[in-house]
């Protein structure tokens, strides 16, 4: 009979279990060993570390900066709600406004209308809240043809 198909003897237990049992005692030896062997060889040290000065790096030329379409989405949603605004009934109150396109939202204060000309303008100061921070604005839009507003001007403070 081969040595494949003998049949098992219980005897054999003993010495699987002993060769198991010196593995795992070797293997603790060597993983206690290892973070021992790491200190003695001097390790990682912040003030060892220095700047790699042999990577380089490329700059581009200086273009345009980019038009911030939030500012210029919450610019024309502060004029429509200046625009549509009661000042009558206000009475000196502040106009709530927000912009679900950019998450932004503030308030209007110091609404005010007057005749440019005999054009119709409303200058006010509007705070903007947004991912960027807060920032306070003044503005005025006027009356154009047709029942139309135009902001005139809309700059930060």
């Amino acid at each position: 009979m081969s040595r494949i198909a003998q049949p098992f003897d219980s005897r054999q237990w003993s010495l699987i279990a002993s060769a198991s049992a010196q593995a795992a005692v070797k293997v603790a030896i060597v993983l206690a060993a290892l973070p021992l062997a790491a200190c003695g060889a001097g390790g990682f040290s912040l003030e060892q570390a220095e700047v790699d000065r042999t990577i380089l790096t490329s700059s581009t030329t200086a273009s345009a900066p980019p038009i911030d379409q939030d500012r210029a989405s919450d610019e024309a949603t502060i004029g429509n709600a200046v625009s549509s605004a009661d000042i009558q009934e206000l009475g000196g109150q502040a106009v709530p406004w927000a912009n679900s396109d950019t998450g932004s939202r503030g308030s209007i204060t110091e609404l005010a209308e007057s005749r440019d000309n005999g054009r119709l303008c409303r200058r006010f100061t509007a705070s903007r809240e947004s991912f960027d921070g807060v920032a306070l604005f003044k503005g005025e839009v006027c009356l154009a043809g047709a029942g139309a507003w135009r902001m005139q001007d809309f700059k930060a403070l």
